[in-house]
């Protein structure tokens, strides 16, 4: 077998970086190679069409192991993660019960969501009967004002019950700034608040009670770069405040959390969770820099609980969820799931796939579980530490990030996060981050499979929604909004809101008048039928008409709303006039499938809509939805 090997690597001898793009040169036969094969991402830098080993020279992210700083390629040697799921604590015996159930069936972390009314001893030690504490993270999040209280209930809690503390994981979501970017609201002493929380919980060194909630920011639509950037930004807010206000470096860092979304970018989530390592360590380590003997590759003991080392918990997306055709929500979640694994996180939550319009079920919640369960147990993603490693491309993307989101770290630290936040930059650039990517899915430039490309025809959706009160922490306080706050909408809202209004309206019919030339009447009518069912029209597709005027009698039979002429270009000065003049008066509208070069001349004989790649899918439909009085 060695002597095949060695056969078969004579026979294919290394190939040059110039030969490639000598072939690649011409087989563009004189296109632009920039602007057909390098893609120009939203996080501001470009990427090649391939990468060599010689593009990893000078890179620093191949210096180290994992476990080794700067972790970029895991603060650990294993790639062992908590499964956890939520758990929204509306009853406390109840979610006791459900906890202790869900434990059985895999998962090793749970979040409970508490109310503030329900913050007390007697229900703390409800809802924890017979959990072992040392073996399973708990996490609890409740109302600000509550937040204090209920970690010295925990932290007396686990004193009771006599439990090695050094093996207890888990957290308190105290987020200093959410008042603010939820509400719009003064984040009153958040400092004094943090540092209370800090004192409370020394007697849990695992416990981390302070919250960078950087999924805030990928839910309301950011780029990867920008939701790295500011929690950056987020967390070392928190670290200097506290360090000048007196505590310890080391103790303030391994009391942060970082809870990050996961996006739709594969290998872009992937680069982002390595380079969150790399990055927070360079930050804690700069205040360690006076104290050599604190350096992590000093540290001899591989237990040690480095400051400098990231905790990262990752969810899955809302933004990204769908309604219509939610099971391909199961898809999202799961390449999601499985860039945040990859890339190394301590703990992964995914979320279940009909959470956009109700709240989830035992079976939707049942399959979220498992989505990751499969993960370690059929896929042995926890047996690999760091398998993207050496990946031209993956240490591109880590680096390219890195650069990227440094640049906005100290841009916004500089004039200070908190600051920022009340200037509202903050808000306003994740906002134009949204707004951009709802026109690039409003242009197709971006894909959100059965919203903007390949929709269900004939689902309906409206049933299916469950209108619900909104979860909050029990708290009643309400104050008028300061400051303004993040965006919080999913991707596909906007066409989710017209495709419901023809439900609700009756589904107008698009009659597909297929004609000449056979290739592109044939595509042109997939096209356009795909662009009028993503609006849930009524599309009727026809094998193809001999003439004009049998097509229109055919609609018309149909009793058709919108004639779609489907045709080649150089046949459109043609059939386009004709199929006008047959419509006349009529009620119909007349579109012209695409973009020919004779449209302006159509456009002169009162001929006004045509859509091809180009056209605004939302805003066409839209205009089509207010002339057939779809409200």
């Amino acid at each position: 077998m060695a002597n095949k090997n060695e056969k078969l690597f004579s026979e294919f001898p290394p190939i040059t970086t110039e030969e490639w793009m000598a072939k690649i040169t011409a087989d563009l036969k004189g296109a632009d190679f920039e602007k057909k094969l390098v893609w120009k991402t939203n996080e501001g830098f470009k990427v090649n069409p391939f990468y060599r080993n010689e593009d990893l020279e000078g890179l620093k992210t191949t210096d180290s192991l994992p476990g080794e700083f700067p972790y970029v390629r895991g603060t650990k040697k294993d790639n062992e993660w908590y499964a956890r799921q939520d758990i929204h604590v509306s009853d406390i015996k109840a979610a006791n019960i459900k906890a202790l159930d869900i434990l059985n069936k895999g998962i090793t972390s749970i979040s409970f969501s508490i109310n503030k009314s329900d913050v007390t001893e007697e229900n703390i030690k409800l809802l924890l009967k017979d959990i072992v504490l040392e073996s399973v993270e708990l996490n609890f999040s409740t109302c600000h004002s509550k937040t204090l209280e209920l970690t010295k209930i925990i932290a007396e809690y686990y004193k009771s019950q006599n439990v090695d503390v050094k093996k207890c994981f888990g957290s308190i979501n105290y987020d200093p700034f959410k008042p603010l970017l939820k509400k719009g609201r003064e984040c009153d002493n958040w400092v004094e608040n943090a540092i209370a929380l800090v004192k409370a919980s020394a007697s849990l060194p695992l416990f981390r009670v302070l919250s960078v909630n950087a999924y805030a920011f990928s839910d309301g639509g950011s780029y990867v770069y920008q939701e790295l950037g500011y929690a950056l930004a987020d967390g070392n807010q928190i670290l200097s405040s506290l360090v000048e206000a007196g505590l310890d470096a080391d103790l303030v860092a391994n009391k942060i959390k970082f809870n990050f979304g996961i996006g739709g970018n594969y290998f872009m989530e992937i680069a982002k969770f390595r380079t969150a390592r790399w990055l927070w360590a360079e930050i804690v380590e700069a205040y360690k820099s006076a104290n050599e003997n604190n350096h992590p590759n000093n540290s001899k003991d591989d237990n040690c609980q480095c400051s400098s080392k990231i905790y990262t918990h990752a969810q899955t997306s809302m933004f990204n969820m769908t309604l219509f055709d939610a099971h391909v929500n199961l898809l999202r979640t799961q390449t999601e799931a499985m860039s945040a694994t990859i890339g190394g996180v301590n703990s992964l939550t995914v979320r279940a796939f009909d959470e956009a319009f109700k709240t989830p079920d035992d079976f939707s919640e049942r399959i979220a579980r498992n989505q990751q369960l499969l993960l370690k147990e059929e896929c042995h993603f926890d047996k690999i530490t760091d398998p993207s490693a050496g990946s031209y491309y993956i240490e591109h993307l880590t680096t390219a990030i890195a650069e990227q989101a440094w640049k906005l770290f100290l841009e916004t630290d500089e004039k200070g996060f908190y600051e920022e936040l009340k200037a509202g930059t903050v808000q306003q650039a994740v906002k134009a981050s949204a707004d951009a990517r709802f026109k690039a899915l409003a242009t197709r430039r971006e894909s959100l499979l059965g919203t903007n490309q390949f929709p269900n025809f004939t689902e309906k959706a409206g049933d299916k929604i469950v209108k619900e009160e909104g979860r909050t922490c029990g708290c009643s306080h309400q104050s008028e909004s300061k400051y303004p706050t993040l965006p919080n909408v999913r991707l596909a809202t906007e066409f989710e809101e017209l495709r419901l209004a023809t439900e609700k309206n009756g589904a107008p019919k698009v009659f597909m008048l297929t004609i000449g030339n056979l290739a592109m009447r044939l595509a042109r009518s997939q096209f356009s039928s795909n662009f009028f069912a993503c609006a849930g029209y009524k599309v009727i597709d026809n094998l193809g008409f001999e003439t004009v005027e049998a097509g229109v009698k055919a609609a018309r039979e149909q009793e058709a709303d919108i004639i779609v002429l489907c045709s080649s270009d150089d046949e459109y000065a043609t059939y386009a006039p004709e199929a006008q003049k047959l419509i006349g008066e009529g009620k119909e509208f007349l579109v012209i499938a695409g973009a020919p070069a004779c449209m302006d001349d159509l456009k002169a004989q009162g001929i006004e809509h045509f859509i091809n790649v180009k056209s605004n899918v939302l805003e066409t439909l839209r205009i089509f939805s207010d002339k057939l009085g779809i409200q």
